[in-house]
């Protein structure tokens, strides 16, 4: 069997090791014993992107935000299924997943990040939510491991109370707030509807095979 060899790693704020990984074609994001993505499994993350997508049709220019690049299978699925006229905007955090995906992963971006549709933000995706009042017409959230963050304590406030009010300020009317996660979560489901948006939750597959691991993607919509 092909051994798994360690590409980069950084350490986080909080102490916590992440590190890119590969094994022959195939790469993998570790943090710790906990593997947050992997090349063969894009599934879950295109479904954040497609999911969004189809509530914007109908939209001339839409204005997208992804907060959290990861691999970029959802700023591909983005891509795919916009048009033309359509800005998305990346917010990634951690200066070295940018660097991954220009370097050793960038077979795996297959050029998206040159397309000119797309600005890439390094930083807190918090601050551009907060940054403007309906700035944007969808946000998608992959970041962390959803509601039940593991990489960064200061990735709660995203999913709190007063992060998804900021987030519904930020939204045009009629806007999506879509958010993957590794796993249910009653409790936010309770507080998206609190913040007044109306929401459906969509059980996904991570394999594009609908196989492997099964996801949760929350679509939240505000009113129009």
């Amino acid at each position: 069997m092909i051994p798994w060899i360690r590409l980069d790693a950084v350490t986080l704020d909080d102490g916590v090791e992440l590190r890119l990984m590969r094994r022959g074609t195939e790469f993998s994001i570790m943090l710790g014993a906990n593997e947050l993505m992997n090349s063969r499994l894009s599934g879950s993350e295109e479904a954040l992107a497609t999911l969004a997508s189809d509530r914007l049709a109908g939209r001339p220019r839409p204005r997208m935000l992804i907060g959290g690049l990861g691999m970029g299978f959802t700023l591909r699925a983005a891509l795919k299924a916009l048009g033309g006229e359509a800005r998305i905007t990346v917010a990634e955090l951690v200066p070295q997943v940018i660097d991954w995906a220009g370097g050793p992963m960038a077979p795996v971006f297959a050029g998206c990040l040159d397309d000119p549709r797309v600005a890439l933000h390094q930083g807190d995706v918090g601050e551009l939510i907060r940054g403007g009042e309906g700035a944007w017409d969808a946000i998608l959230l992959d970041v962390d491991n959803g509601p039940d963050g593991l990489t960064r304590q200061g990735n709660d406030a995203l999913y709190s109370a007063s992060g998804l009010a900021a987030a519904h300020r930020a939204l045009s009317p009629g806007g999506v707030f879509s958010v993957w996660s590794s796993a249910p979560d009653a409790a936010f489901t309770r507080r998206l509807k609190q913040a007044g948006f109306t929401v459906e939750e969509v059980p996904t597959r991570a394999s594009i095979k609908k196989r492997g691991a099964r996801h949760m993607i929350w679509v939240a919509v505000k009113a129009g």
